[in-house]
């Protein structure tokens, strides 16, 4: 998509600011909106920064297209797509989202990073094109991770869900689409299953926090990082692919899946997973692994762009 958008900002904590990053990065326009005091300020420090990491596209430029507005109104006034970005409660999205349908024009895509609800809970309020109404999720650290996961309503338009994608491609993000309305949508469902069980295992004394970080991190969580579980799982069967995996592989697994623990996030395992985490990073600066992190996940993004398309 060569046009330049229009693009409309609502909420500018870090998911906002990673947003309007990707947006002004593009080179489209954003607008953004958040009634917090002090907010412009935060959100230029944050994009500014946002953008030195990245090393991607002129700074200037880009801080030049980046306006501030009022009011909710004026922000997506003439917007041609609009990300909204406020606190995860339903009551106060479906407000915004209500009075960005009655302000946005008729043509434009509406979209929530919502990380759980659903897009028809969403347009409850909405009254004019609550069909428009669409999740656009993303995955933190928003302005580096390319995912996206957009889900329609049953009554979104086909041509909406083309546009949102084709917008989405066109800053360098991944999306994959939802065919249906998911509590905590796909991604965090999955990493839901992977919590659930390391959890569990927590819990249970069977391992230490620190132990299950690095048996994702320096196992599957390698491999998964290149390519899909599936797909993954697929090639260990050699010749026979997934097939073989499944004939061999699968009467284990399935015992497996069987014995996984379901557990109750109460005080006492909240306590331990938090001293678990504490131990971990004991004697470490958090904000300095995150910025390596940030770091790492700029280089194998790299990586991926160099071996081009894989499955």
């Amino acid at each position: 998509m060569s046009t330049t958008l229009k693009v409309a900002i609502l909420g500018t904590g870090v998911i906002g600011a990673a947003w309007a990053t990707g947006f002004l990065t593009a080179g489209h326009t954003v607008t953004a909106f958040d009634p917090a005091d002090g907010a412009e300020a935060r959100l230029r420090s944050q994009v500014e920064g946002n953008l030195e990491v990245t090393g991607e596209g002129d700074i200037t430029s880009a801080m030049e297209r980046l306006h501030f507005a009022g009011s909710l109104a004026e922000s997506v006034g003439d917007a041609d797509f609009v990300q909204e970005n406020g606190p995860e409660r339903l009551d106060i999205k479906q407000s915004m989202l209500a009075e960005t349908d009655s302000a946005v024009p008729a043509s434009a895509i509406i979209a929530s990073s919502t990380s759980g609800f659903a897009p028809s809970e969403l347009a409850t309020k909405a009254t004019n094109h609550p069909e428009r109404i669409v999740v656009g999720h993303p995955f933190n650290p928003a302005h580096l991770v390319p995912l996206v996961e957009l889900v329609p309503t049953p009554a979104t338009p086909a041509e909406v869900v083309k546009r949102g994608l084709e917008i989405y491609r066109s800053i360098g993000k991944k999306p994959i689409l939802l065919r249906a309305e998911l509590p905590g949508h796909v991604t965090n469902r999955l990493q839901a299953a992977l919590w659930q069980e390391a959890y569990s295992l927590v819990d249970r004394g069977m391992v230490s926090v620190e132990d299950i970080d690095t048996a994702i991190s320096y196992g599957p969580g390698l491999r998964w990082a290149i390519l899909g579980p599936l797909v993954q799982q697929g090639l260990s069967g050699g010749q026979g692919g997934m097939r073989h995996v499944l004939e061999h592989l699968g009467p284990p697994q399935e015992v497996w899946m069987r014995d996984l623990g379901q557990v109750h996030l109460g005080e006492e395992l909240t306590d331990k997973l938090v001293a678990g985490v504490d131990d971990e990073l004991e004697g470490k600066d958090p904000v300095l692994i995150a910025k390596q992190r940030d770091e790492m996940l700029l280089e194998l993004i790299a990586l991926k762009r160099k071996y081009g398309e894989l499955p």
